[in-house]
């Protein structure tokens, strides 16, 4: 399996469990893994051949700007069933970091891992 991967797209939405989290919006992170075969792409050399990270991206951003969930758990789930589901990605790999959340922390998040890696 092949992937194609977006590493730290920022997308911005309302997200937080305290008061103090629902009072504007925040830039969230995002680090995306999708498996595909890029075969049939390399070989014709069109984009329709393949899945396309720029579509994939807007989307995402699209989504998340619409968002207006507590946890990123949450959000992570509903973005890894948008990809599989509109992007017909048979896995991925998506990381949702959450920069500043916690004081002593860098960033925290969420990486969720669905489909199949290696399909038989």
């Amino acid at each position: 399996m092949d992937i194609i991967f977006i590493r730290d797209l920022r997308v911005e939405t309302l997200i937080g469990v305290y008061p103090h989290e629902r009072q504007q919006r925040r830039i969230l992170l995002l680090d995306l893994e999708l498996g595909t075969d890029i075969r049939p792409a390399a070989a014709s050399d069109r984009l329709d051949d393949t899945l396309d990270y720029q579509a994939v991206t807007r989307r995402l951003v699209e989504f998340a700007a619409a968002s207006n969930y507590q946890l990123v758990e949450t959000l992570g789930e509903r973005m890894a069933d948008l990809v599989l589901r509109e992007f017909a990605a048979l896995w991925l790999r998506l990381t949702v970091r959450k920069p500043g959340a916690v004081r002593e922390a860098g960033e925290v998040g969420v990486t969720i891992e669905r489909g199949r890696r290696n399909p038989a």
